[in-house]
């Protein structure tokens, strides 16, 4: 090629790559430019402003506001006192710079859905989503900018009680979850009117405080860290995650809220995430109790230059730790301006991206009509509700019950309760539509059936009176169904359990109901999983129903008696003690693993080695067999991908789905490996004598781990590669990486 004709193609090259990018280069310009025009305009007050959040409204944060010294503002849920703020940060401010509206939308606004870890239990990631749009629609609607969620704390210790806002402990179902959320609540680039901003939390590693103790302090390595703890996180910031939530425990002697090593090392430099993170409440003024620095003043530096952009509060004694303390600093060349600078960058981008703007005040305003109906909504609750139900024990085919059924007795605090339906962290739910388990039967069973309800004991007292009232109605009844299980309040924040079996006298209950001989169902009501031995031992028909939300009580029955086959897999495993915790699935083998025959190898003297209910199980009202499993290629290179194939058929009488599960086991590899590893899941429902064919592609990505280099890398060698309804009901095959 001729000089002239090299610089010609080169010059063509030039002016396809900026044809082909033209329209992402100028919308990225556009709000570049915005966003160093405002900040150019801005004081340093008004700057640290920004980087506040307020909790409430008072004569202060009102003052403060004018002043161009908030933010945002969170926990303020009344539309008309929103609508009165905007007004005054856009039109009584000096640059009109509008606030951020924060609350925490956990599971649902005014329709409440399932809590997240029943969210889990439907492996079905469009319905999680659907539900997440349907909150986002509401709480935009009432002015809501932000939610605090979704919660991805992978969480292996049921004591710990934010396991009922996660997904459970696996990181790649947490992963899936996390995406879906996200996706959810914030649209494609917040392209909805009615969408919102996302904050996954607690970055990071919040859900492996030791001993379950809430808050309390996390030490793990950095391969666990980034293998089990990082990847939901960084399956939210790859979804466009438009915030985090930097968390109160510490990591390794660092805290979470003062760590630059995962806020700027890993979540920028390694992630690209350019949206901001926020404190945990007033974690940065915790800084001080951590033992990490002397007072406040350090506490905002520490803050600031590790990667925390905005003050979730401060000290509510004090005042904002950022407002308090960040001017000084910076005045004193302690901090530079430019550290400011970035941080409201990252606040103002945010707000942009939102179009607050533009669109300042409640979305009732706009002529877009919302995309779901108060039908479609409840729909949506009653159909993730049924999924998010898990068969734990089905003996003598006790379920479905018959809708004929003469007398059935139904017992327990929790089967005539709406609000303890709702479960941890609800936002603005409407208590009155929530349709206890009690409702949910009386509507489903035919005109002769006569029913008897006895509330026996309450949740969590030692008050037994109404006990011979419970054993009188059961004794003349044909069945029972008995709803026990914990409150609301029992799981969530601070709602740390060191005993996990039923509150009160609950089991003893249960126990004497049982000795009745009238057949019994029990149903769960509670946010993690509980020591249910002797339940899982005697009672032959059990229910996990979570806390279920609006349409708990629907969706139970629909279960109970067969209407919906229920499909449910447990997202967490089940200890039989609290001995065995933490207690997970994809534990490494030791050098002496498990053998009933010989004393000395891993195991405990005074319980079985293995969980009540493992993670993946779940049965339905028919029967699942998988056969012919398939590998397309026994040997591959690094960078090839690998099709999985199997059948799965329906053995039963009943139509039905089952969540099929791939899990991989690199057998040798330069630091050691999980037994196994979900890779994959797939939801399939199936006629009865039905047989499909489902595949699964496993990609380099599946294949790799960190090296004891901490490389992320893939090696050579064989893999087990397994399939099957559960993490232990599976069958295997094998392939081998080659070079």
């Amino acid at each position: 090629m001729k000089p002239l004709e090299r610089i010609l193609l080169k010059f063509l090259i030039i002016i396809f790559i900026f044809i082909a990018n033209y329209q992402l280069i100028a919308q990225a310009s556009g709000e570049d430019i915005f966003i160093e025009d405002l900040l150019s305009r801005m004081t340093l007050e008004e700057k640290i402003g920004q980087l506040v959040l307020w909790n409430g409204t008072n004569l202060e944060g009102e003052e403060r506001l004018r002043n161009g010294g908030i933010g945002a503002f969170l926990n303020i849920r009344n539309r008309d006192e929103i609508t009165r703020l905007q007004k005054i940060a856009v039109e009584e401010t000096r640059l009109g710079i509008p606030i951020l509206i924060g609350n925490d939308v956990i599971h649902g606004y005014h329709t409440t859905f399932p809590i997240p870890l029943a969210f889990a239990s439907s492996w079905n990631p469009e319905l999680v989503r659907k539900a997440a749009q349907i909150a986002a629609v509401e709480a935009r609607e009432n002015g809501t900018h932000w939610t605090f969620a979704p919660m991805v704390d992978i969480a292996r210790d049921p004591r710990w009680g934010r396991i009922a806002e996660g997904f459970g402990e696996d990181p790649f179902l947490g992963s899936v979850m996390a995406k879906v959320m996200v996706e959810g609540f914030q649209g494609t680039n917040f392209s909805s009117h009615y969408s919102i901003a996302a904050c996954a939390k607690h970055y990071v590693a919040y859900g492996a405080a030791l001993a379950g103790k809430d808050y309390n302090t996390v030490d793990i390595s950095e391969n666990t860290l980034r293998e089990v703890y990082l990847p939901p996180f960084k399956a939210a910031v790859g979804a466009g995650v438009a915030t985090l939530m930097s968390a109160f425990n510490d990591i390794n002697g660092v805290p979470a809220s003062a760590n630059q090593f995962t806020l700027t090392r890993i979540l920028r430099d390694e992630w690209g995430f350019d949206g901001f993170v926020v404190s945990d409440y007033n974690s940065i003024a915790e800084l001080i109790y951590h033992g990490f620095v002397d007072d406040k003043s350090g506490a905002a530096a520490e803050a600031i230059l590790a990667g925390v952009d905005m003050d979730l509060v401060g000290d509510t004694t004090t005042g904002n730790v950022y407002s308090e303390n960040l001017e000084k600093h910076v005045k004193t060349g302690m901090i530079s301006e430019k550290i400011i600078n970035q941080s409201v960058r990252r606040v103002i981008r945010i707000k942009y991206r939102l179009r607050l703007f533009e669109h300042p005040y409640s979305t009732l305003t706009l002529k877009e009509p919302p995309p779901f109906t108060d039908v479609e909504k409840k729909e949506v609750a009653l159909q993730l509700a049924r999924e998010s139900i898990v068969l734990l024990k089905n003996e003598n085919n006790i379920l479905p019950l018959r809708k004929d059924i003469k007398n059935l007795t139904v017992i327990g605090p929790l089967a005539n309760n709406r609000s303890e339906m709702l479960g941890t962290w609800t936002c603005e739910p409407v208590v009155q539509n929530v349709v206890t388990i009690l409702e949910g039967i009386k509507a489903k069973v035919s005109t002769t059936t006569s029913i008897t309800f006895v509330k026996g004991c309450d949740i969590d007292s030692e008050n037994k009176e109404e006990f011979e009232k419970a054993i009188h109605a059961v004794k003349i009844a044909d069945a029972a169904v008995m709803v026990v299980g914990e409150s609301t309040s029992m799981s969530g924040e601070a709602a740390s359990r060191a005993e996990l079996g039923l509150p009160g006298v609950q089991q003893e209950m249960v126990e004497k109901i049982y000795a009745t001989g009238t057949p019994i169902v029990v149903v769960l009501i509670n946010g993690r999983p509980l020591t249910i031995n002797w339940i899982s031992k005697n009672i032959q028909g059990i229910l996990e129903a979570w806390h279920l939300g609006d349409q708990a009580g629907n969706a139970i029955a629909d279960v109970l008696f067969g209407d919906y086959n229920p499909s449910g897999k447990l997202p967490v495993t089940f200890p039989r003690s609290v001995g065995q915790i933490p207690i997970y699935y994809s534990y490494k083998s030791t050098g002496r693993p498990f053998d009933p025959n010989n004393k000395f190898t891993s195991k405990y003297i005074d319980t079985p080695v293995s969980p009540l209910y493992h993670f993946g199980y779940g049965l339905s009202y028919t029967t699942f067999a998988y056969s012919n499993l398939t590998v397309n290629k026994r040997q591959i290179r690094m960078y090839e991908n690998v099709k999985i194939s199997v059948d799965v058929t329906n053995n039963g009488n009943r139509e039905g789905a089952d969540i099929a599960q791939l899990y991989l086991h690199d057998k040798v590899a330069n630091i050691t490996r999980p037994v196994k590893e979900l890779k994959g899941f797939q939801k399939v429902q199936l006629k009865p004598g039905e047989t499909r064919t489902i595949e699964f592609i496993i990609s380099p990505e599946m294949l790799t781990f960190y090296d004891i280099n901490m490389k992320y890398i893939v090696e050579p060698g064989s893999f087990d590669v397994m399939v099957g309804k559960d993490s232990e009901d599976v069958i295997s095959s094998s392939f081998e990486i080659i070079q």
